[in-house]
């Protein structure tokens, strides 16, 4: 009954409502008491002139949308939504860190459609700003200081008696519907969230040469974070079972949220590395490509890395026992582009989960010795 589940889903999040001012927030931030992972700041891609605007509407009393934070045990709050709009005042004021706890250079601002004589303007005069130098920088006026330090901003707290999970949900819904991060760079926010060793493991993997090169991942790929998006799919799809229901975005965050969370997920990642390099040494890195007349056409497309690969990956310690298992590689992976199932999934435009119903269980059957 939809009843129940609209209860029950109410029952796992327990929030809370507070106006702080600017001030506030920032001194929690240098007190330790307000949690930015810095594995998110690669997120923070504002350019200045937005970083400027923001500002700009803070000086006008324009309020601001609140953030979401997420109550940690410890009584810390962590921040799930606002990074933009946290990281552009902090980084103005002189008080953002990198990763390392390092300080990043304060912010200059650029002149704005109301407010032109921004141009230039910096929080405090510094030599940490190195463009424009020193006697270029215009301090901003101490009562302006003021007015943005006790400008006043929403902050919505997510209980800790909430379901954890809640806190994955919310991070992605808030989220996706902006154009600050594709789905895969929230899915490695989520996973960051889960496990942090764990990303770090899934990450070194899904860099090494041989994994980026049978995926066809181009530089600028990588940068969009598509090396992290198939190692995604190869382990969900791998170890986690499709049922044709949910879309498959929601299949991955998912799956890879139960797969961070069972415990083996060192072995799943070891399982991905052999199914690579045993990939590369039968063929090379053109082993997820069509082959006409011994020669790789096409692009890496999604079929075959479900078909190929995950099939591999379902059967890699049958595999490995074989006396010849790169010649039993061979014989599959050819016979696999002119079998029925194939042709008939990969002949045009198919529905991602339709694709995944047939390809999945036929590379699981087709690769099995």
């Amino acid at each position: 009954m939809l009843t129940d589940e609209v209860l029950a889903a109410q029952r796992a999040v327990k929030t809370d409502a507070y106006q702080m001012s600017i001030g506030e927030i920032v001194n929690m931030y240098i007190d330790g008491e307000l949690v930015i992972n810095p594995s998110f700041q690669r997120l923070f891609r504002w350019e200045p002139h937005q970083k400027s605007k923001l500002i700009e509407s803070l000086l006008l009393g324009i309020p601001l949308p609140p953030i979401f934070v997420f109550e940690a045990e410890n009584g810390t709050w962590e921040l799930i939504d606002g990074l933009q709009r946290i990281s552009t005042v902090l980084e103005f004021m002189g008080y953002l860190k990198d990763s390392e706890g390092r300080l990043f250079a304060p912010s200059v601002l650029d002149a704005t459609k109301y407010l032109p004589s921004l141009h230039n303007t910096v929080w405090e005069s510094t030599e940490r700003i190195a463009d424009p130098p020193l006697d270029k920088q215009k301090e901003l006026e101490r009562e302006y200081r003021l007015a943005i330090r006790r400008a006043r901003l929403g902050v919505e707290i997510l209980k800790r008696p909430s379901d954890v999970k809640t806190k994955f949900d919310l991070f992605q819904r808030l989220n996706a519907g902006g154009t600050v991060a594709n789905s895969q760079e929230l899915r490695n926010c989520v996973m960051i969230m889960i496990d942090a060793v764990a990303f770090e493991l899934i990450k070194a993997a899904a860099e090494d040469p041989n994994f980026i090169g049978i995926c066809s991942v181009s530089e600028d790929q990588r940068e969009k974070q598509r090396h992290m998006e198939m190692a995604t799919r190869f382990l969900v799809m791998t170890f986690c079972f499709y049922d044709g229901k949910l879309d498959v975005d929601d299949y991955l965050n998912d799956g890879i949220a139960a797969l961070l969370g069972n415990g083996n997920i060192a072995a799943q990642v070891q399982c991905m590395t052999q199914t690579f390099d045993l990939l590369h040494a039968a063929i090379g890195i053109n082993a997820l490509k069509r082959h006409l007349e011994e020669r790789p056409v096409g692009k890496v497309n999604y079929a075959p890395f479900e078909g190929i690969a995950v099939g591999i990956g379902r059967n890699i310690d049958v595999i490995r026992r074989l006396p010849d298992p790169l010649a039993f590689l061979r014989e599959k992976i050819a016979s696999f582009w002119v079998d029925p199932v194939t042709i008939a999934v990969t002949g045009g435009v198919i529905k991602a989960q339709y694709r995944l119903q047939r390809m999945l269980p036929f590379g699981q059957q087709h690769f099995c010795p």
